[in-house]
């Protein structure tokens, strides 16, 4: 577990997510209100306690825990980490809250999704009451202390439920998963996008990321993972990548193939293309990397054979 101190007011906690180094963090905002964004999974909360504890924060100073969205890997360890935060108050989008309140749904599709390994990655998983959930939605607002305060933005793409928060002192947005994933070896960053299982829309995705543009942001905040002050650069990588990602999903892809094979078919073209970008660009090919890249491929993969077979469908 690291603590990366991006500036006086924010810090970024390494969450060991799958335990797996500066796969998904939490950052923590030192405001008035003190404020959390994030999670990640409840095999995760030991590492958040511990890296809160080395930032000399108590957990009974946690005003509000932010959900960019309610995936297991952002969200999952919310309600086991809030029964230990008497004051917090979870911030979700609407579309989240009963799954919050009521995680079944959540359990039953990861488990079809990650089957017997499902335990190791994402129990418990808690409920967590109604009345500590507030709702955030598309232009609001949350004070955190006299020259601070947050902003909401509906941004689907990645999933439905999908919040981005921009903070005015850093002129930096939290995005979750809608701006994609930043990978990280050495000094060199690559950007993907991350196209989600079951509610990925690439136009919605283009347009969050078109927002992001207008707003001339100094700092994304990637859930996977850390900070960039290369914006612009950033941006436009996941929009290359979406578009190739989409005319792979739409060349590869073929209805008569069982759902096995699509996924299996558009996650080794995906893989072996960015992979061989980031080898030309230095990365030594046995990296481990590749390891969490080839994952990644495969879910993103899911997202677009999802995608794809919904619009043979014309839904």
């Amino acid at each position: 577990m690291s603590i990366y101190r991006i500036d006086s007011r924010i810090s970024l906690i390494d969450l060991m997510d799958l335990s797996l180094k500066e796969r998904t963090g939490s950052y923590v905002i030192n405001e008035e209100s003190l404020t959390i964004i994030e999670t990640s999974a409840s095999p995760s909360i030991p590492h958040l306690k511990k890296g809160l504890s080395k930032l000399n924060i108590n957990l009974e100073d946690i005003q509000y825990i932010i959900l960019t969205h309610i995936h297991l890997d952002h969200a999952g360890g919310a309600g086991l980490f809030l029964e230990e935060c008497p004051n917090a108050t979870i911030v979700v989008h609407p579309k989240g809250q009963r799954h919050l309140i009521d995680p079944s749904r959540l359990i039953s599709g990861a488990k079809a999704v990650y089957g017997n390994k499902f335990d190791e990655l994402f129990a418990p998983i808690k409920s967590i009451p109604e009345d500590r959930i507030e709702i955030k939605q598309h232009g609001d607002l949350l004070k955190l202390s006299d020259t601070c305060t947050l902003t909401f933005f509906d941004t689907p793409g990645h999933s439905n439920h999908h919040l981005s928060i921009y903070d005015p002192v850093s002129n930096g947005m939290f995005t979750g998963d809608t701006s994609g994933i930043q990978y990280t070896v050495g000094s060199k960053h690559f950007y993907f996008p991350s196209t989600s299982p079951n509610q990925f829309n690439p136009i919605q995705m283009k347009e969050a990321i078109a927002f992001y543009k207008g707003l001339k942001l100094d700092y994304l905040y990637f859930g996977h993972y850390g900070p960039t002050e290369d914006v612009s650069f950033a941006l436009l990588e996941v929009e290359k990548w979406l578009d190739l990602f989409m005319e792979c999903g739409k060349t590869y892809f073929d209805p008569k193939n069982s759902l096995e094979v699509n996924i299996e078919e558009i996650t080794s073209i995906l893989f072996d293309l960015s992979k061989k970008t980031m080898i030309q660009k230095g990365v030594e090919a046995g990296d481990p990397i590749f390891q969490l890249l080839r994952l990644d491929m495969n879910v993103s993969a899911m997202g677009i054979v999802d995608y794809l077979m919904k619009y043979e469908k014309g839904d």
